[in-house]
């Protein structure tokens, strides 16, 4: 396994655990707060090192293989929308909120972000491998 998906593996398993973290806490608390903006700034951290590494390369591999090239399409219209549902939720409980809507609306978020964490590994972390083969 290469250095990178290592490194992104590792990410992607630190932004779930935050995650789990402030449902853990709770919104309404202060550690529950602090975990909900260390997972934020986690998942941008992971999004730039996917754009500055991984991302390029598969591109540059998709340029001759239209398989993958359909594969990224998918990912970056899918990345879209979570981006939008996640931006939305940090703004909205950046400083708090109830505990029914913010469970409901958390647990949709957790649902999405795993289930696209989930899909970059089994998908795109393998196109990555085989290029690096």
């Amino acid at each position: 396994m290469s250095n990178l998906i290592k490194q992104l593996k590792k990410e992607h398993a630190e932004i779930l655990d935050t995650l789990s973290r402030v449902k853990d806490f709770g919104i309404s608390t202060k550690e529950g707060r602090e975990k909900l903006l260390s997972s934020k700034i986690n998942l941008l951290k992971n999004l730039n090192t996917e754009d500055e590494q991984l991302y390029p390369a598969l591109k540059k591999a998709a340029e001759y293989n239209d398989i993958l090239k359909k594969k990224l399409d998918i990912f970056a219209k899918d990345m879209e929308e979570i981006s939008k549902q996640a931006i939305r939720f940090f703004e909205k409980y950046s400083t708090g909120g109830s505990g029914a809507e913010f469970a409901k609306e958390f647990g949709i978020l957790y649902a999405t972000i795993e289930m696209r964490i989930k899909k970059e590994e089994e998908i795109l972390f393998k196109e990555y491998e085989k290029l690096s083969q």
